[in-house]
């Protein structure tokens, strides 16, 4: 089963190379890695789709705990949460006619173009898994000529904050 885990961790040099290897060092194969900064300088957050059952991730999590970098783990596979993916496909478009497809099908998804060349166009779609790999089937016969998927990004809904420091507060720029 997969299951999404949401990490803080310290925004310092060499933290998502540790992560990596304790994933590595336990045979986890990551789907999905995604890291951005967070509200506060000092804080980064990393989204990982991991395949595993509840057990095996559990004993990832306390694995995580003991990098002194990592701040806090919540798995949040069974939480409410928004779940986007960020895609840039670029699609052979050969004609005028062509791009007009591909602009209003990705319309459908709520998507845009965001390149236009002779003969192609970059679409963006943003979404969750199914819609990207829905567009993806629909613009696979005008031929993908290149692709990239930004990974899932995932927040639990509501006022309920997804990851907080050891001490149970936000982490801060002031500590």
């Amino acid at each position: 089963m997969k299951h999404t885990l949401v990490a803080l961790v310290e925004n310092q040099p060499g933290v998502l190379q540790r992560v990596a290897n304790l994933f590595s060092r336990r045979g986890f194969n990551i789907e999905s890695l995604t890291v951005g900064h967070t509200e506060t300088d000092r804080t980064s957050r990393m989204t990982i789709v991991i395949d595993g059952n509840k057990t095996q991730v559990e004993q990832v999590i306390k694995q995580l705990y003991k990098l002194i970098d990592v701040l806090r783990v919540s798995d949040v596979t069974d939480d409410r949460t928004v779940e986007r993916e960020l895609a840039l496909i670029k699609v052979h478009s050969p004609s005028p006619a062509t791009r007009i497809e591909i602009a209003n099908l990705a319309e459908i998804f709520r998507g845009r173009l965001v390149d236009v060349a002779t003969d192609a166009v970059i679409v963006e779609v943003t979404g969750d898994d199914e819609k990207v790999d829905t567009i993806l089937g629909m613009l696979r016969p005008y031929g993908i000529k290149e692709m990239v998927r930004t990974g899932i990004i995932s927040m639990v809904r509501g006022s309920q904050v997804t990851a907080r420091s050891s001490d149970g507060r936000l982490p801060d720029a002031a500590g």
